[in-house]
């Protein structure tokens, strides 16, 4: 059966999805300018080889784009979702020493989790996990965001961050809260192992029964003329942090 198809916009995003073999892309809309930039700075590439191409203009594309205003930079492709595999057939399957994931508790905003996907694939964390019933899974702005990442990260939608936290505290994951209430620095930590990176909402934080089920709580550490950082550089911040100290 068919799978259904989304649109997805953006320079990076749309370009990523073309090197990707595991991507199924149905159509690529683009202006004539579009395609000849990207042949130039990837001249090795056959980047439309396999793939039903048609000229638009940029209004036409800002058509397609719709309420989102989404910046396409002069490209868009319809495509398929990426094969998934479950949480708990990449646990079973990983034989990595360190492993690093992130739980995103009420976390929804396209543009954040964009972000944060971006910073995630910078910093070699292994895969995201996040709510499947609040997920923006077919969203222009997230994949715009995350500005290719989505195509070397795999994230993993579940029915319950809860019920995912404990199955994996049982597989040896330390899950690792951030949270306002935090007094200990995520710095002075050793961040060796298998672990849990775990953020909330912006409006509310972490729920207070999801941080019963964390082992430790962390802050970091800012000045006192900023009261917090938005969740997405705060992800920036830790999982560059710990990037730094395992590589």
């Amino acid at each position: 059966m068919k799978k259904t198809t989304f649109l997805i916009a953006g320079k990076h995003a749309v370009l990523e999805a073309l090197k990707n073999p595991s991507r199924k892309i149905e159509r690529v809309f683009l202006t004539e300018d579009a395609q000849k930039k990207l042949n130039k700075e990837n001249q090795n590439l056959n980047l439309f080889k396999k793939t039903s191409i048609f000229y638009k203009s940029r209004r036409e594309l800002d058509n397609l784009c719709g309420r989102d205003e989404t910046a396409h930079q002069g490209l868009v492709a319809e495509v398929e979702q990426l094969e998934e595999i479950t949480l708990k057939e990449f646990v079973i399957e990983s034989s990595k020493n360190n492993l690093n994931l992130i739980a995103l508790e009420d976390v929804t905003d396209p543009r954040n989790i964009g972000s944060i996907i971006r910073s995630a694939v910078a910093f070699n964390i292994d895969g995201i996990i996040v709510k499947e019933r609040s997920f923006p899974s077919k969203s222009k702005l997230l994949y715009k965001s995350a500005s290719g990442g989505t195509e070397h990260i795999k994230i993993f939608k579940v029915a319950n961050i809860n019920t995912s936290l404990k199955y994996l505290k049982t597989k040896d994951f330390w899950v690792s809260a951030f949270d306002i209430s935090a007094k200990k620095d995520f710095t002075k930590h050793n961040w060796k192992g298998k672990n849990i990176l775990l953020f909330g909402s912006e409006g509310f934080g972490i729920k207070a029964k999801t941080l019963e089920n964390s082992d430790f709580k962390f802050k970091v550490n800012m000045s006192d003329n900023i009261e917090s950082l938005n969740i997405a550089n705060t992800v920036s911040v830790v999982t560059h942090h710990i990037y730094s100290v395992l590589k």
